[in-house]
């Protein structure tokens, strides 16, 4: 790590590991503040208006601080990689353990679901966003953004680990590289048929749909970036987006309960 380091980013490394000196805290936090940053704008990009970016960042910022004190500079590992981490793990750790979904968008969600599996046994096939917003007296945006945020919500109750009684020892996402190794082989078939399912119902999205997932899951672009490349606004993007993600969801659901 010492050969990256300019004189000056070593001294306060150097007073920070040997005598924990608060001035040289804040100086290593401004310089890595740039990593919050990122990850708040990366996740806050999938919240509801409802959930507070100042707050993310304060739970970014309590990654990056215990990322500073548990940071072990003997490991061969750069601080950014392990850093980013502990940000992302801290901000969805905190997210978990807050009701940030309000309760009218829990349960238009709820009534979403309910009106999507009526009228899919009632036609016979999928269903449309302004389908299930006709019959329930709203508008398909609506639709879209709920159910966009209730997957996220779902993605971040999937992803909290069990607690096993020793809440001493107990880890959030982000403390700990995952390790696919230690899928069994049942675990192994069923996540590679899952992926494979997924890129089937992403081939069958239309061209600027693919497009816009793309860039934000593999290329990992904000939606004002893609917005940029595409020429269109972000909020257009955010549409897209969320109209990918409906269609993904209920093709998924069908796929699961068919």
């Amino acid at each position: 790590m010492a050969g990256c380091l300019s004189p000056e980013e070593q001294h306060w490394w150097n007073l920070w590991t040997n005598e924990q000196d608060g001035e040289a805290a804040n100086q290593l936090v401004q310089q890595y503040d740039y990593l919050v940053s990122y990850h708040v704008q990366r996740i806050s990009a999938h919240l509801p208006k409802s959930v507070s970016k100042d707050d993310v960042r304060s739970l970014g910022m309590l990654g990056l601080y215990d990322a500073l004190k548990k940071f072990d500079r003997t490991r061969d590992l750069k601080f950014d990689t392990y850093a980013s981490f502990r940000i992302r793990g801290s901000i969805m750790d905190g997210l978990r353990k807050e009701d940030w979904l309000p309760r009218s968008v829990r349960d238009r969600a709820k009534k979403i679901e309910q009106m999507t599996e009526k009228l899919e046994q009632k036609l016979q096939r999928p269903v449309t966003s302004k389908e299930i917003a006709l019959e329930l007296g709203i508008s398909p945006e609506e639709v879209e953004e709920t159910v966009k945020d209730s997957l996220f919500s779902n993605v971040l109750s999937m992803e909290e680990k069990p607690k096993d009684g020793n809440e001493e020892h107990k880890e959030g996402i982000g403390y700990s590289i995952p390790d696919d190794q230690t899928y069994t082989p049942s675990e192994s078939m069923i996540k590679k048929e899952n992926y494979a399912e997924l890129a089937k119902e992403i081939d069958r999205l239309n061209e600027k749909e693919k497009l816009v997932i793309s860039l934000f899951y593999h290329e990992e672009l904000t939606l004002t970036e893609i917005g940029q490349v595409l020429e269109l606004t972000t909020s257009r993007i955010s549409q897209i987006h969320a109209k990918a993600i409906y269609k993904l969801k209920t093709s998924l659901h069908e796929l699961i309960t068919g």
